[in-house]
């Protein structure tokens, strides 16, 4: 195998290694800006349809009177200040626009924490930048290559590189919901 081909072969794994590492940060932080879905199917206490998220649980907040209690009363109207804050027109109705807005803030506030950890994690000269060097550098066994190319071709063909996608999410304790 060429140096080049090596080198380019190197560069998709460590690309793969952090796309890997991405999804299991995000999956660590349980979606959106560390938000974690709660109660019901819906996954937001009753505010939306599947797949939202609601800010992760804080007693505090929704214990209104400070009274180490939560009433019925005070989680709604909790939910309905959650609501609220996402009604930017304040028409008391919830668009696709100000949803998109919501989740584009969410997604945004969790790119720049991941961003932020893969830089504090592999930025070897301490200058709060990646080089490509230290991005395609990152801090690895150093026979990885080789423990993912199982049939020693010299190359990690597609079922390699999802075998080693299974092992990692198995390890993780994950249980693989597609993403790639």
């Amino acid at each position: 195998m060429k140096l080049t081909q090596k080198k380019a072969g190197l560069g998709i794994v460590a690309v793969a290694v952090a796309v890997l590492a991405t999804a299991a940060l995000a999956n660590k932080h349980g979606g959106p800006d560390g938000m974690m879905g709660m109660g019901g199917p819906d996954g937001m206490m009753g505010m939306g349809g599947p797949g939202m998220m609601a800010p992760a649980f804080d007693f505090a907040a929704i214990d209104a009177n400070k009274d180490g209690k939560i009433t019925p009363e005070e989680l709604t109207a909790w939910r309905a200040a959650q609501a609220a804050s996402i009604d930017s027109n304040g028409d008391g109705q919830l668009s696709v626009d100000e949803l998109a807005a919501m989740y584009l803030k969410a997604m945004t506030a969790t790119a720049k924490a991941m961003a932020t950890e893969m830089v504090a994690r592999l930025d070897t000269d301490g200058d709060g930048k990646l080089s490509a060097a230290e991005l395609v550098s990152p801090p690895m066994p150093s026979d990885l290559f080789a423990r993912l190319d199982t049939n020693k071709d010299g190359v990690i063909d597609q079922a390699e590189a999802d075998a080693a996608m299974q092992m990692m999410q198995h390890r993780r304790g994950g249980h693989g919901h597609g993403h790639g």
